[in-house]
């Protein structure tokens, strides 16, 4: 992603002020305040453009990969959605684990409906024999955190009240959940686990998370987002959590620096199973280690990080025909057989 461009504070207030008292301003109105090229840019009004790479429709029908899709609406009032992937033929009559799954794109961006998430999916759901829920939920920075949790939270029990009216869940097995997501999907699967632990009376159990990549911060630095070579990194980076967190607050955040959220020792013990994927060229590598090394430190009682040493960060998406996504997919059905 290229560089982002943003209006620090004191160029946002001179702008208002100028406004206010009917002058000249050194930035003209819809002036762009925030930008991810070729992806995003947010208007000094507030509003948001987003720029749609190649889409792919769902079809029940079967696709050359071997899997069938299905649009689901989760909640019409938010609106939440979702694309459903089922392989067409399964290697036996037993009910099938289930795999929700959250996109990346800094809270901001993405679509379950993008090409290569599209496809990353299905070809997963077949090769590891699965049901695939993958949600849409409400962007920043008109709906900032913590609505992308709540709206995925609520996926959750969507699912659990859906599988004797649903088609494609008939095979479902609620024993057998597992959540997953990219980048940001990764943080919110930290999220939307913790909440479901807590939650008794879900319906539902989930059984190992798989964050892909996580995208986590603080205030505080890291080694790498010191370097001088890191500045443009860091820059987007810093965007974006500008845009996602509420307003006021900052990379200390709980949905940002997860380390200060509370939760007890007793919690930490029963957290599910997690492995952890990272990528060796990626710039959020050390944010994903850290998260590992955090949860083994509380007490997780199964943490596994698992290296793409050539890969970029979110190359599976990208790429969802490689030899490395290919060999992602059987790493990721390996762990969902082993809990």
């Amino acid at each position: 992603m290229n560089n982002p461009t943003f209006i620090n504070p004191y160029e946002s207030n001179l702008i208002k002020a100028l406004q206010t008292a009917g002058l000249n301003h050194p930035h003209p109105p819809m002036s762009v305040i925030a930008e991810a090229p070729g992806y995003l840019q947010v208007f000094s009004d507030g509003s948001v453009k987003r720029f749609t790479p190649e889409i792919v429709f769902a079809s029940p029908e079967p696709s050359p990969g071997g899997f069938k899709s299905k649009d689901v609406i989760i909640d019409p009032s938010k609106p939440i959605t979702g694309r459903i992937f089922l392989p067409h033929s399964t290697d036996s009559g037993s009910l099938l684990p289930v795999m929700v799954y959250f996109h990346g794109g800094g809270f901001c961006i993405g679509s379950t409906t993008w090409l290569g998430y599209h496809c990353f999916l299905g070809g997963f759901s077949v090769a590891s024999q699965s049901i695939v829920l993958s949600i849409d939920y409400r962007l920043a920075p008109e709906n900032r955190l913590p609505i992308a949790y709540e709206d995925c939270y609520s996926s959750l029990e969507w699912l659990s009240h859906q599988v004797g009216n649903e088609s494609f869940l008939r095979e479902a097995d609620l024993s057998r959940v597992f959540l997953s997501g990219d980048s940001a999907g990764g943080n919110i699967v930290h999220q939307v686990a913790i909440k479901a632990m807590r939650d008794r009376a879900l319906r539902l159990k989930i059984k190992g998370l798989l964050p892909i990549h996580p995208y986590f911060g603080s205030e505080e630095r890291t080694e790498r987002e010191k370097a001088d070579q890191a500045a443009s990194d860091v820059a987007s980076n810093d965007m974006f959590w500008r845009l996602s967190i509420p307003e006021g607050s900052n990379r200390d955040y709980y949905g940002c620096n997860s380390e200060i959220q509370k939760v007890s020792e007793a919690e930490w013990i029963e957290f599910p199973a997690v492995e952890v994927y990272v990528a060796g060229q990626d710039f959020l590598k050390e944010r994903g280690v850290m998260y590992a090394g955090f949860l083994k430190r509380k007490g997780v009682k199964r943490v596994k990080l698992v290296e793409a040493e050539t890969e970029s960060h979110v190359f599976h998406a990208f790429y969802p025909e490689s030899e490395a996504t290919l060999l992602l997919q059987r790493q990721m059905t390996e762990f969902m057989k082993s809990c």
